[in-house]
C-alpha cells in the first residue's frame, strides 16, 4: 500500500507547490513527473476549489473521487477510463504489460492519452479503488495461505467437549479465487492437508505459497532466510511449487490473505454465528457453499466475479497436478553406527545403509510405509517402513561381500550344499546343526566340512564322515584329522559283538574246572 500513498501524496504536493506560486516545470522536475499531468492535475485541483489545508483533511478515496469527478467532464477521459478494467484483468496475464495495453488502446483512440499520461491515469485508478487488484501478481505466480483468527466451536456428541475448530483461507494472487475449509488444529498436519486440498479445488499448481512465519510452515523464523518446515519443503517439491513465507510483521506481504479473511468473517463466519456443529465434516459442509457463493460475486468496479477471472486469466497459467496426492512424512537426523545401520528411535528399529557410508550423520525421511535415507542430498537407501521395536531391516546389497556372504547362511542351504557331496556329508551337517543350541554356533563348522571336498575330493570326505557319524564325532576338526590319517580307508569297526576272537592265550572253561 506504499505506492498507494505516494502517488496520492505527490497530487498534493502538486497544489501545495503551485501554491507557493513554483512554475508546472520546476513542479514537474522535483516530484518527477510529467508536465503534462502536472498541469492537469493543477487544473483539476483549482476547478474543485479546494485550498491545499482542505485537501490534507480529505482521505485518498474522497481525493480521489473529486478528482475522478472532473476528469468525468472530459470525453477523452470518459474513453480511457472505459479501458481500465480490461487492462486490470489483462494485466495478470504473464507476458502483459501496460506498454502493450496502452499501445491497443491508442490504435483505436489515436487523440487518446500518451503513454505516460495513460498510466499516471490508470494508477491513479486501480490504487484509489476502494477493491485493491495488486496489479504485480501475475497469473498462476502465487498462492497465500493462511489461518483466520477465528474459531468454529464442535461439541462433541458423546462427552460433550467443546473443541475448536481452525479456519484455514488460501486466495490465488491473480484472480483472487478462494478456497476456505475448517481444520482440526493448526498442526503440520492438518495445515499441509489444507494447502493440497486448496490446490485440488484450484485444479493446478502455482509457482509459490506465500504462508505466514508460523511454527507448522517455518521452523525458524528470519527476516532474510526463514528455515522452512521440513514436511512442508517436502510438500512443496512434491506439488513442483516453492514455499516463499512473508516476512515478519509485514502485512502487506500476504495482504490478499488478510483481506479474504475480512471476507470470511462476512461472508462465511457471520451466516452461521448461531448454528451448532458435531463435527468437522458438518461444519465445512456449511462452510464450502458459502465459499463458492463469495467465489461468485462481482467485485465492486469490474464488474466481474472471481470464478469469472480465474477462468479466464488464470486457470491455465496454473501448473498441473501430480498425478498422486502427497504422503506425509517424518524426518530425523541419526547418524549411522558401526554395524552401517541406522536407528529410527520412534519405532526403536534399526535400517541399513551402505556400509561405504561411514559413521556419517544422514536424513531419515519415513511416512506410514516407507523409510527413505539420504546422505549428501542423495538417496542411499529404501526400506519399507518396520515398526518391530529392537529389530534390523537390511538389505544384503548394503553388507561387506563377506557379511553378505555370511548373511546367506541357513539350515535348509548348508544342508543341500553338504548334500551335493554326499549322503553322509549330509547327515554328519545336520548332526553338527542339531548339536549346536543356536543353528549360527554350527554354520562355520559345516561350511569347513563341506569345503574340505576341496582338497581331498567328494569320495574321501565322504567315507570320512561315515567314520566320524559311526563315533558320533560332530565337528569339523574331527573329519579332518581322519582324512589326513587317513582313517576313512579302514573297514568300520563292529560293535555288534558275535564273539571273542580265538587267541592261544584265551582259556576255556575247562581250564577252571567249571565243568
Amino acid at each position: 500500500m506504499k505506492k498507494k500513498r505516494v502517488s496520492m501524496d505527490k497530487i498534493r504536493e502538486v497544489l501545495r507547490l503551485h501554491e507557493m506560486d513554483m512554475g508546472v516545470r520546476k513542479i514537474s522536475d522535483v516530484l518527477s513527473i510529467s508536465k503534462t499531468a502536472a498541469s492537469e492535475y493543477i487544473q483539476e485541483l483549482k476547478a474543485s476549489n479546494l485550498s491545499y489545508q482542505e485537501v490534507l483533511k480529505l482521505t485518498d478515496s474522497q481525493l480521489y473521487e473529486i478528482l475522478r469527478g472532473q476528469k468525468e467532464k472530459s470525453e477523452r477521459y470518459r474513453q480511457l477510463k472505459d479501458y481500465f478494467p480490461y487492462f486490470a484483468k489483462d494485466l495478470k496475464r504473464r507476458g502483459v504489460t501496460l506498454k502493450r495495453l496502452w499501445e491497443e488502446y491508442i490504435a483505436k483512440n489515436p487523440h487518446g492519452y500518451s503513454y505516460a499520461q495513460a498510466c499516471w491515469h490508470y494508477r491513479i485508478w486501480s490504487q484509489a479503488s476502494r477493491v485493491t487488484m495488486h496489479m504485480e501478481h501475475k497469473a498462476g505466480d502465487k498462492t497465500f495461505a493462511d489461518f483466520a483468527g477465528e474459531t468454529v466451536d464442535i461439541i462433541d456428541c458423546k462427552t460433550g467437549e467443546i473443541n475448536k475448530a481452525e479456519i484455514f483461507v488460501s486466495i490465488l494472487g491473480a484472480s483472487q479465487y478462494s478456497y476456505v475449509e475448517a481444520t482440526k488444529s493448526q498442526k503440520k498436519e492438518d495445515w499441509i492437508q489444507a494447502n493440497e486440498n486448496a490446490f485440488h479445488y484450484f485444479g493446478g499448481v502455482t509457482a509459490a505459497i506465500v504462508p505466514d512465519q508460523f511454527k507448522s510452515a517455518v521452523s525458524k523464523p528470519c527476516k532474510y532466510e526463514p528455515k522452512i518446515n521440513p514436511a512442508y519443503e517436502d510438500f512443496a517439491r512434491h506439488y513442483g511449487t516453492v514455499i516463499y513465507p512473508a516476512r515478519q510483521r509485514k502485512p502487506l506481504d500476504k495482504a490478499l490473505a488478510e483481506g479474504l479473511v475480512r471476507l470470511v468473517y462476512q461472508r462465511i463466519l457471520a451466516p452461521i454465528r448461531d448454528e451448532t456443529f458435531y463435527s468437522l465434516a458438518e461444519l465445512n459442509e456449511r462452510i464450502f457453499p458459502l465459499n463458492e457463493k463469495h467465489n461468485h460475486i462481482p467485485f465492486q468496479r469490474l464488474k466481474i466475479s472471481r470464478y469469472q477471472l480465474f477462468l479466464e486469466v488464470e486457470k491455465d497459467a496454473l501448473s498441473p497436478l501430480p498425478a498422486t496426492r502427497y504422503e506425509l512424512k517424518d524426518f530425523a537426523y541419526p547418524t549411522v553406527g558401526p554395524n552401517y545401520h541406522v536407528y529410527l528411535s520412534e519405532d526403536a528399529h534399526y535400517y541399513s545403509v551402505p556400509f561405504k557410508t561411514g559413521r556419517k550423520k544422514v536424513k531419515l525421511i519415513y511416512s506410514t510405509s516407507a523409510v527413505e535415507i539420504y546422505s549428501n542430498n542423495r538417496r542411499i537407501a529404501a526400506h519399507r517402513r518396520d515398526r518391530t521395536r529392537g529389530g534390523y531391516s537390511t538389505n544384503k546389497d548394503h553388507m561387506p561381500s563377506a557379511h553378505r556372504y555370511y548373511a546367506e547362511w541357513n539350515p535348509q542351504r548348508i544342508t543341500s550344499w553338504a548334500a551335493k557331496v554326499g549322503p553322509n556329508v549330509k547327515k554328519l551337517v545336520e548332526c553338527v546343526l542339531l548339536s549346536k543350541s543356536y543353528p549360527e554356533q554350527g554354520y562355520r563348522s559345516s561350511i569347513g566340512i563341506i569345503n574340505l571336498a576341496k582338497k581331498y575330493g567328494q569320495e574321501r570326505v565322504d567315507k570320512a564322515c561315515t567314520r566320524a557319524l559311526c563315533f558320533k564325532l560332530y565337528n569339523y576338526r574331527a573329519v579332518k584329522n581322519i582324512l589326513d590319517k587317513g582313517l576313512e580307508a579302514l573297514e568300520e569297526e563292529k560293535t555288534d559283538e558275535a564273539g571273542l576272537p580265538f587267541h592261544e592265550n584265551i582259556r576255556g572253561a575247562q581250564y577252571y574246572n567249571l565243568n
